[in-house]
C-alpha cells in the first residue's frame, strides 16, 4: 500500500489488565516522532525494530476517519529526521493480537509514557462492531490527549498515563 491513499478508521481504548498477552501473535519495538504537527495534519517518522522506518502524512481533523500517506524510507534518513522532532520521540512496543477474526494493536509505551497501555482496532466501516474483550478498558477514540500527536507535542498529565488506575 505504498503511497496508496488509505481512509482509517481506528478506535482506541485503554487497556486495563495483560489478560490479552496470551494471544499475542507479534511485537514490534517501534520509536515515532513528529516532524510537523498542525490542526489538521501532521508529518511523522517511525522505526521499526531498528530496520525499517516509514514516513507519515495525516491529513484530516476527526480521529475516527483521516486520509493517510505512508512510504518507506532508509533508516539512516529516519534516524536522522527523528534529530529534528517536535517535543518528545515516543517510544514503544506495539504488540498484534487475533481476536474473532479481528486484529488489535496494543501499545505499551516506555520513556515518560511508561504506565499507557492503549489498544487500538482498525474497522472496515464505522459500522464494524468487532467482538470487545475483558481486557478492554474505557474508549479513548475521540479524546486527543491519548493521541500519539498529543502524547508527542503536549505535556503529558498523570492522570493520562495512570488512567487505567483511577
Amino acid at each position: 500500500m505504498d503511497g496508496e491513499m488509505a481512509k482509517e478508521i481506528e478506535r482506541k481504548f485503554l487497556v486495563i489488565n495483560d489478560s490479552w498477552r496470551d494471544c499475542v501473535t507479534s511485537a514490534t519495538a517501534m520509536r515515532q516522532a513528529y516532524l510537523s504537527v498542525n490542526s489538521d495534519r501532521s508529518v511523522r517518522v517511525r522505526t521499526s525494530n531498528e530496520d525499517s522506518a516509514k514516513l507519515t502524512i495525516k491529513f484530516g481533523k476527526t480521529a475516527l476517519v483521516r486520509d493517510e500517506f505512508e512510504y518507506d524510507i532508509p533508516l539512516d534518513e529516519a534516524l536522522e529526521m527523528i534529530s529534528f522532532a517536535i517535543g518528545s520521540v515516543i517510544e514503544k512496543v506495539r504488540y498484534t493480537v487475533e481476536i474473532g477474526g479481528f486484529t488489535w494493536e496494543i501499545d505499551v509505551f516506555e520513556g515518560a509514557f511508561q504506565g499507557l497501555v492503549i489498544a487500538e482496532g482498525e474497522m472496515q466501516s464505522e459500522q464494524d462492531q468487532p467482538e470487545f474483550p475483558q481486557w478492554l478498558g474505557r474508549e479513548v477514540t475521540g479524546d486527543r490527549r491519548y493521541s500519539n500527536q498529543a502524547l508527542a507535542t503536549e505535556r503529558l498529565k498523570p492522570e493520562v498515563v495512570h488512567a487505567v488506575s483511577n
